[in-house]
C-alpha cells in the first residue's frame, strides 16, 4: 500500500471542503460531536496564536471523495466558530490574543501596530478583521491514505482512535505545571513506593497525584477547599509555595520510618490525604514519630469500630450520605481522628492550644520544646507589649489564630538579639491580614522582617 500523501490548506479552503461534502465527517463508525467548550475554547486560541494542531488524517476514495479518519472533533469544533456563532465561554484561560493592527498612518501608509484583542464571550464575527484573517489563513495540514474504501477507512479510524484519553485526575494535572516537578518528585518518594495500599492502576491513571493535591489543599488551604481536582491543581499552582512542598515531603520522610505492614493499608486511596494531615496535626505536638503509629495500630485495631461523634457514627460511616470529597465530610473525619488521637495521647483538648504553640516554636526556630515552656510567660509578656506599642487594637494581626507566628517572631528576634519594634510597625502599617497557615505566615513575616534589615543597612551605610 502506497504511503499517505500530506496536503495543507488554509483553515478556510478545509472547512469550505468540509461544508460543501468534499470532505466527509461523517463516518458511521465515527463517535458524535462530544467536545466541551473548554476544549473549543483552548482549539481556537491555537489558532488564533498560529500553535501546532496535529495534522488531520483523511481516507480518500477512488472518486477523490476524501473522508475524516482522525480529526473529526476538531473539524466539527472549528466549523462551530467560524459558521455556528459559538461563543467562547467566559472560563476560557489566556483569552488576550496579541495581533498586529492594520492602520493608515499620518502620510497615508499602511502601518501595523501591536494590539490585544480579549476573546472572552466573542463569537467568529466579533473578532478584528486582522484575527479574522489570521483564522482564515491558518494552516492545517492532513495526512491523505489514498484508494480507500468504507471497509479501510473504518479500519483506519479503528487504529488512529485507538488511544486511551486522559481521565479527570491526568487532566487535572497539567493545571499544576508550576510543581509538577516538586509532586513527580514526591511520588518517587519510599512513602509512595511501599507505605501505602496503592494498586498499580491507582499509580498510572493519575489518582496518586491527586492524593498530593488533596493533601497539601486539606494541610494549607482547607478554607479554600475544592472538591473537584481541577480547581483544586488550578488554585495550588497560583497559593502553594515551595515551604508547603518541603513540610509535606519532610511529613512523609517521617511517615516512611514508621509506617509498617500491619498499618500501610490505612493510606489508600480514599482517606490518604485525610491521615497525611492528620499527621501534620500531630507533628506540632513534639512527641516521638513511633507515637503516630501507635495510635494509627489503636484505630486500625480498635477504636475504627467504635461508634463516635454527634451522630454515634463509625469513622467508616461519616461519608455514607454524602461525597467523600465535601468539606463537611472531611472537617467530621479530622474532627473525629483528631479527638481520638488527643485521648488516645493523653492530651486534653483544653491544654493542647498551649502545647501545639510551643511544638510549633520548637520545630520552626529548632530550639529545646522544654527552653520555651520555661520562657513561655516572658514571650508572652513581651509580644503582648510589642503589640500594644506597634499595632492598632483592631487589626487581623491581633487575632488569637495568629499568634502562633506572633509569638516565633518574638522568640526569633530574642534568639537572633533583634529588636522588632520599628520593623512590626512598619509591617503593620502595610498588611492587616495574615495567612491562616501559621507557618506561611511565620516564614512570610521572617522575611519581610530579614529585608527590612537589609535595607535599614544598606541606608546607613
Amino acid at each position: 500500500m502506497a504511503r499517505p500523501r500530506k496536503q495543507t490548506y488554509t483553515l478556510d479552503m478545509y472547512l469550505k471542503k468540509n461544508r460543501k461534502g468534499d470532505i466527509d465527517n461523517n463516518a458511521d463508525v465515527q463517535r458524535n460531536f462530544v467536545w466541551n467548550n473548554e476544549q473549543i475554547n483552548e482549539l481556537i486560541v491555537t489558532v488564533l496564536t498560529d500553535d501546532y494542531i496535529p495534522p488531520i488524517i483523511l481516507g480518500e476514495e477512488s472518486n477523490s471523495r476524501l473522508h475524516i479518519v482522525d480529526g473529526g472533533q476538531r473539524t466539527a469544533a472549528l466549523i462551530k466558530y467560524r459558521y455556528g456563532n459559538h461563543k467562547i465561554t467566559a472560563s476560557i484561560e489566556n483569552s488576550i490574543i496579541h495581533y498586529k493592527k492594520k492602520v493608515v498612518g499620518e502620510d497615508g501608509k499602511i502601518i501595523y501596530e501591536d494590539a490585544v484583542f480579549d476573546i472572552k464571550n466573542k463569537t467568529f464575527e466579533k473578532l478584528p478583521d486582522e484575527l479574522k484573517e489570521k483564522f482564515d489563513e491558518y494552516q492545517i495540514e492532513t495526512v491523505i491514505h489514498e484508494s480507500c474504501d468504507s471497509f479501510i477507512i473504518s479500519r483506519y479510524i479503528k487504529r488512529y482512535n485507538n488511544h486511551v484519553a486522559m481521565n479527570t485526575e491526568q487532566k487535572a494535572f497539567t493545571y499544576i505545571d508550576k510543581y509538577a516537578s516538586r509532586i513527580r518528585d514526591i511520588l518517587n518518594s519510599r512513602f509512595f513506593i511501599e507505605c501505602n495500599n496503592y494498586s498499580e492502576k491507582d499509580k498510572t491513571k493519575g489518582v496518586v497525584e491527586r492524593i498530593v493535591v488533596e493533601a497539601m489543599m486539606c494541610m494549607n488551604h482547607f478554607d479554600n477547599w475544592k472538591t473537584q481536582p481541577k480547581p483544586a491543581c488550578k488554585y495550588l499552582n497560583d497559593h502553594a509555595t515551595e515551604e508547603e512542598f518541603d513540610i509535606f515531603t519532610d511529613n512523609l520522610h517521617r511517615l516512611e520510618k514508621i509506617i509498617t505492614k500491619d498499618i500501610k493499608n490505612i493510606f489508600n486511596k480514599k482517606d490518604s490525604f485525610i491521615f497525611l494531615t492528620l499527621f501534620d496535626k500531630f507533628a506540632r505536638l513534639g512527641l516521638d514519630d513511633e507515637k503516630f503509629a501507635e495510635f494509627l495500630r489503636e484505630f486500625q485495631y480498635k477504636l475504627r469500630s467504635i461508634k463516635r461523634n454527634d451522630k454515634k457514627l463509625l469513622f467508616d460511616e461519616i461519608d455514607k450520605d454524602a461525597s467523600t470529597k465535601d468539606k463537611q465530610v472531611i472537617t467530621d473525619k479530622l474532627y473525629m481522628l483528631e479527638n481520638m488521637m488527643l485521648e488516645f495521647l493523653h492530651i486534653d483538648n483544653d491544654n493542647s492550644s498551649q502545647s501545639n504553640i510551643e511544638s510549633f516554636i520548637s520545630q520552626n526556630l529548632g530550639i529545646n520544646i522544654e527552653a520555651i515552656q520555661t520562657d513561655m510567660d516572658f514571650y508572652n509578656e513581651s509580644l503582648n507589649e510589642l503589640l500594644d506599642n506597634t499595632v492598632k487594637i483592631d487589626s487581623k494581626l491581633r487575632n488569637e489564630e495568629n499568634r502562633f507566628s506572633l509569638l516565633a517572631m518574638m522568640v526569633y528576634s530574642y534568639k537572633e538579639d533583634k529588636d522588632l519594634d520599628e520593623w512590626m510597625t512598619e509591617y503593620a502599617r502595610r498588611n492587616n491580614t495574615y495567612f491562616i497557615d501559621q507557618k506561611k505566615n511565620f516564614l512570610h513575616m521572617k522575611n519581610d522582617f530579614e529585608q527590612y534589615i537589609v535595607n535599614e543597612d544598606k541606608q546607613s551605610a
